[in-house]
Formats: structure tokens, sequence, C-alpha cells
């Protein structure tokens, strides 16, 4: 798990449900009424928050070069139906995507998904390529070339693997 400092803007929100489910441990903060409330997930609402976590999951391997971790649905396919409107401020008349509804976490992550393309920050959010982790980060490497969610952790394992592999 990472030390990084979280996404930014909405792409937080993303972050932190994909985050929900530790991997290594299997702790999953969903289970709890607190992990729950957080990310305004209700108890009919749980099996659906865990098909979109593990969507995002795959999307994010996905923009760190890794192959899915397991048979997902695609997150094209649930973020379609997703509910979204143009909310445009009177004050200043700057304009966002909004969720039509702000209680469907799929229609919140829509307009997570949707304003991070505009803002262009979307692919700098991975998920670690350690098979044990898998923990969402937001890269903020110059190159865009982050392969872990921490160096000191994860990226030292796998140098470690490979240096151990290479004295067989």
């Amino acid at each position: 798990m990472s030390g990084r400092s979280p996404a930014p803007g909405a792409l937080a929100l993303v972050e932190a449900l994909v985050n929900t489910l530790d991997l290594e441990s299997g702790a999953d903060a969903l289970d709890t009424p607190e992990g729950r409330t957080r990310l305004g997930v209700t108890e009919a609402g749980l099996p659906s928050a865990r098909t979109l976590r593990e969507s995002l999951r795959a999307t994010l391997l996905a923009h760190a070069g890794h192959p899915p971790h397991r048979e997902v649905t695609p997150l094209g396919d649930l973020l379609a139906d997703a509910p979204l409107q143009v909310a445009v401020d009177p004050a200043d008349g700057s304009a966002t995507l909004a969720p039509v509804d702000a209680a469907p976490l799929v229609s919140r992550v829509a307009a997570a998904v949707a304003t991070s393309l505009v803002e262009g920050t979307w692919t700098r959010l991975k998920a670690c390529e350690d098979d044990t982790c898998h923990w969402a980060y937001y890269d903020r490497s110059p190159a865009g070339r982050g392969r872990w969610c921490s160096m000191q952790v994860c990226g030292a394992r796998a140098k470690m693997r490979r240096y151990r592999a290479k004295d067989r």
C-alpha cells in the first residue's frame, strides 16, 4: 500500500474505491458500515460497488500496461448508463459534469472519469504491478512510467525477486 499522496481532484474517489480491498490481507473496507458510508454505498448497492471496483482495477492495470487481474465486466459497460448532467455555476459560468443523482456510486465515478479525461489525468491513475497488491495510485513521475504503488515496498519486492531469479 502506497505512502503516496492521494490522486488529484475527482480521481480521489476512484482511487479510494479501488483501494477498499487489500488483496494481500483480504480486508475489504466495504464489509464495514464505516467503509460503505465513506463512499456512499448502501448494503443493497454492495454487489454493484464491488463489480465497479474490480472493473476500475482492471482499467488501472491497463493504464500501467498490465493485463487484467481477472475477468471483469468492461468499465465502459458499467458507466454507459450512468446519468450525468452539465452543471453551470451562475456566478462565474464555469461548467462541470455532475451526476444527475449524487447517490449512485456509478454516476459519481462516471463524473470523475469524465472530468479527469478533460483534465488529462485519467491515464495517470494506475494499479500497482505487484500481483499481491494492485493498489491504485496516481503516477506523478515525469515520464508517467510508474509501476508500483510504493518503490520501497512493492518495487523492492519485485527487484528482489528478479535478483533471486538471476542467482538460480
